[in-house]
């Protein structure tokens, strides 16, 4: 458990203690205090977690300097590109235009994907 799990712990505690000693009519505030609190842990932690991305120390950074949404993002453009590609294709020039378009669109994707692996600190493939 960490400490700012701890802490709200804490704080729940004291809030039923409190409830229990001033009875069901302060209910109502207390709940509302604990809500303040709670909402004051989130918002401290989101901080810190936004911190911790702009320093590059965020799980979900990407050593490659990207993160996983840019990563995401070139694929879904690439899929969504490849519908009118491959129309075009396959009008134009029937199966072997659409081979081509699809090889084109797999290449990139693979140079993008190789361009990522190589940047990436103690990969040796």
């Amino acid at each position: 458990m960490d400490a700012h799990t701890q802490e709200l712990k804490k704080e729940f505690d004291a809030t039923m203690k409190a409830r229990r000693d001033l009875g069901p009519e302060y209910e109502a505030a207390l709940v509302e205090s604990f809500v303040e609190k709670v909402d004051t842990q989130v918002r401290r932690r989101l901080a810190e977690e936004r911190l911790a991305a702009a320093r590059g120390e965020s799980p979900y950074a990407d050593p490659a300097g990207g993160n996983f949404g840019e990563r995401f993002g070139f694929a879904v453009i690439t899929l969504v590109l490849a519908v009118p590609l491959s129309a075009i294709a396959a009008t134009q020039a029937g199966f072997a235009g659409l081979l081509v378009a699809w090889a084109g669109i797999v290449g990139v994707n693979f140079i993008h994907a190789a361009r990522l692996r190589r940047a990436r600190p103690g990969d040796t493939g």
